[in-house]
């Protein structure tokens, strides 16, 4: 994957050929909340908000967004609509099901999703938005819950680069590591791969914390040591030591069954390509047992206690 730039948080710039009035924002879940919270902080631009949950809608209104009539009002009323959702079938039902919202999209519109979804979903979508007239990219986010609230996501776009010159203020509003991936799609793809390594990674610590509770050692004085060699990582250090050697695997969180979504996404796209994907398939063995054993809603690296 070539990543073209990385963009650290800077001051903000003004929009670059196009002034942006308003954002339309779809999905208010763990993620969405905070991140339409951070847009409302630039007062210049009117949110639009529509979750199903209204109590969400209430309290980004008390937080100073508008409450949408209904999606296609979203549409109606925004110059640039982001969609936060749980995966890439809520995505194409947004766009292609029962809502039909593809024909909602009005000319000069840029429409991100900010959701993880499959790759090829975003490139279909690209060439809908496109042959309206509007812009797409697919700009999925990573880190913590806390780092949504902070502003400081990860976020990865996949668009061509006139288009991410223009929603690049909005994305600064939410993230500190903003990369421009290449075309539509590679936001995807390179989401979907950081989650593949890091499931796997954290199927490797969960093994290793399980010998060596076994062997009589406590894991974090484990962990700690490795955090000194060559097995360090940023998994280690945040799964690894605030997770599987504590034990808290807590909820809402990014659960089980969203980790077992995002690794479904890798494995497609190992089949569609004919690479095997021994690792992500035995990551996928845990997941789903962790699941099946009640675990679904909890902290993902609690796999580790569903290792026989």
């Amino acid at each position: 994957i070539r990543v073209n730039n990385i963009i650290k948080k800077k001051p903000r710039i003004k929009m670059n050929d196009k002034k942006i009035k308003s954002i339309g924002f779809i999905g208010l879940g763990v993620m969405g909340s905070s991140m339409s919270k951070n847009l409302l902080k630039n007062k210049s631009w009117k949110v639009i908000v529509k979750d199903l949950h209204y109590e969400k809608e209430k309290e980004l209104e008390s937080y100073g967004a508008s409450i949408a009539l209904d999606l296609e009002d979203i549409f109606n009323k925004s110059d640039v609509i982001i969609t936060c959702l749980p995966g890439g079938d809520f995505v194409k039902d947004l766009y292609f099901g029962k809502s039909n919202l593809i024909s909602a999209v009005k000319s000069n519109q840029y429409i991100i999703d900010m959701s993880t979804s499959q790759p090829d979903l975003m490139v279909e979508l690209e060439k809908k938005i496109n042959g309206q007239g509007s812009f797409f990219a697919d700009a999925p986010i990573a880190r913590t819950r806390q780092a949504a609230v902070d502003g400081t996501l990860a976020i990865m776009v996949g668009s061509d680069l006139q288009t991410y010159k223009i929603i690049l203020p909005i994305l600064e509003y939410m993230g500190k590591d903003i990369m421009h991936c290449g075309k539509v799609g590679s936001g995807q793809l390179t989401k979907i791969m950081n989650n593949m390594i890091l499931f796997e990674t954290v199927v490797a610590l969960s093994e290793a914390a399980t010998i060596t509770e076994k062997y009589g050692m406590k894991v974090e004085a484990l962990f700690e040591n490795i955090t000194k060699c060559s097995g360090d990582s940023f998994a280690l250090r945040n799964h690894g030591l605030k997770s599987i050697a504590k034990e808290n695997y807590p909820s809402p969180a990014f659960s089980t069954e969203y980790a077992l979504k995002d690794l479904s996404y890798a494995l497609e796209l190992g089949k569609k390509h004919n690479v095997s994907l021994p690792g992500a398939e035995a990551a996928e063995i845990l997941l789903k047992k962790s699941i099946e054993n009640g675990d679904k809603d909890l902290y993902f690296p609690v796999i580790k206690r569903n290792l026989s």
